[in-house]
């Protein structure tokens, strides 16, 4: 059986929902809160083990309640949870999520005492797909170097050199506009094809060793085959909230190249998995049945 590690950042997503934006210096109260694990890595190890592939999760969690939800749903569906570490002195981090009832954006506060990093890596078996999301890089560096044929994934949302060094070490670099434009210092329209088209040669230009999808939220993923650059177009569905669905796209692709799935065929299940994703609040809760997805898939292909 093909064995997975995940290895980043995990939180505890608290989302409310709000017909406006809170005004400076109000004081709002709300009761219609939504609580769930997060963190990208941590979400791809819980949704390929839900989906049925042995799945390991490496991360650091706070010795309170809200670490001891996150590792109670991971074990819920088969994650093995042996390498998180718990941090005694600084809390699980926490992600508040306000997610706009009009237009369905979500706006995100990550908070925490510290962005706490992993001190041990000695993992005793050898992964076959690695998926990191760059919130750990010197974890992650070690780990690429310890199991040089593991094929690895790297989920990059926002620039920092840290994160476009490990890119360079990676196999698959899956990255949002965000960190193409704070990378390559420039506005990106989305709606642009050219302007698309050209970031990723130049984007290109700095991985020539690495398969680049950049995703792009409602309008699918960009990506090249064969020295073509193509756009894999989004499934549409009505949005409720659009959070996590970056996550669910690696997951979904994440999946399909440890099931050997081609190129494409990975990306199409990224973007249908994400697609369907809008459905639900809390971006754990809105992830998909493997079925629907391969119903959808096979429907259309």
């Amino acid at each position: 059986m093909i064995k997975t590690l995940s290895l980043g950042q995990a939180n505890y997503d608290i989302y409310v929902n709000v017909d406006d934006y809170p005004k400076e210096g109000s004081k709002d109260r709300f009761i219609n809160k939504i609580g769930c694990g997060g963190g990208t890595a941590c979400n791809v190890a819980y949704m390929l083990a839900k989906w049925g592939i042995s799945s390991t999760f490496a991360g650091v969690i706070g010795n309170d309640v809200y670490g001891t939800r996150i590792r109670k749903e991971l074990e819920s569906v088969g994650v093995d949870t042996r390498y998180i570490e718990t941090s005694y002195e600084k809390d699980t981090v926490l992600s508040f999520v306000l997610v706009d009832n009009k237009n369905k954006v979500p706006t995100t506060f990550d908070v925490a005492d510290e962005f706490v990093k992993l001190k041990k890596f000695d993992f005793d078996f050898q992964p076959d797909l690695v998926v990191l999301d760059g919130n750990d890089t010197y974890a992650s560096k070690s780990t690429i170097e310890r199991f040089p044929k593991a094929v690895t994934v790297l989920r990059a949302t926002r620039f920092n050199q840290d994160i476009a060094n490990l890119a360079l070490k990676v196999n698959y670099l899956v990255c949002s506009l965000d960190f193409v434009s704070g990378h390559l210092k420039t506005v990106i329209d989305s709606n642009n094809v050219q302007s698309l088209v050209n970031a990723y040669i130049e984007l290109k230009n700095r991985y020539e060793h690495q398969n680049i999808i950049i995703t792009l939220g409602n309008n699918g993923a960009m990506y090249m085959v064969d020295d073509q650059i193509k756009i894999s177009p989004s499934l549409k569905m009505d949005v409720v909230d659009t959070s996590g669905c970056g996550d669910i796209f690696t997951g979904a692709f994440s999946y399909g190249i440890a099931s050997n799935f081609t190129l494409e065929k990975s990306i199409k299940y990224g973007n249908i998995a994400a697609g369907l994703a809008v459905r639900v609040v809390g971006g754990r809760l809105s992830i998909p049945k493997l079925d629907e997805v391969n119903k959808i898939y096979e429907k259309n292909n």
